[in-house]
């Protein structure tokens, strides 16, 4: 019997995020939105602005007996560089924060342990916020599956598509090859 959790990252764009973790096995659903402010039902506008105090997430439903938390923590900080405070490259502001919204004492354990951990192959300090997980707002339908529904777009063409190829071949295992 399936064991299913949820996992919310914010690193940068929620759109390459997204992309990265739709085609994991073991992960079940996957839904870009926003959480971490404090405006009610916020909208893409809204957190473009920065005022709303929201970061871009995904959340994912997994399957804790398929594939670990730790794991999942593994690939995402190979998508963003957690040394960047709220931006990732070009994008800039709060709403692009590299945070962890865990859902259980034991996803903060294991996340401030891996960031620990890691912390050793970065020159400079992690900046990764890790919070309580509130409330998750999903983002507008346009939002969800941004990259396979454009991959021609100029974001996804440039930004996503290497993104993604570079973290399909280094965890090609968890995959499914249809």
């Amino acid at each position: 019997m399936s064991k299913l959790h949820l996992a919310t990252f914010g690193g940068g764009c929620f759109w390459c995020i997204d992309a990265a973790f739709r085609k994991v096995k073991g992960v079940t659903a996957v839904t870009s939105g926003y959480s971490g402010g404090d405006t009610l039902n916020p909208t893409y506008k809204e957190i473009c602005s920065g005022t709303t105090r929201h970061a871009e997430v995904v959340q994912m439903e997994f399957d804790a007996e398929l594939i670990a938390f730790e794991t999942l923590l593994e690939m995402f900080f190979t998508l963003h560089d957690p040394t960047q405070l709220n931006r990732q490259g070009n994008d800039i502001g709060t709403q692009y924060r590299s945070v962890i919204f865990y859902h259980t004492d034991e996803q903060q354990a294991l996340a401030q342990a891996h960031i620990c951990a890691i912390q050793a192959h970065y020159e400079a300090p992690i900046v990764t916020e890790l919070s309580a997980a509130e409330i998750f707002y999903d983002a507008e339908q346009y939002h969800q599956n941004y990259f396979d529904e454009n991959p021609n777009q100029g974001y996804c063409s440039i930004m996503i598509a290497p993104k993604v190829a570079k973290f399909e071949q280094r965890f090609s295992d968890y995959f499914d090859p249809s």
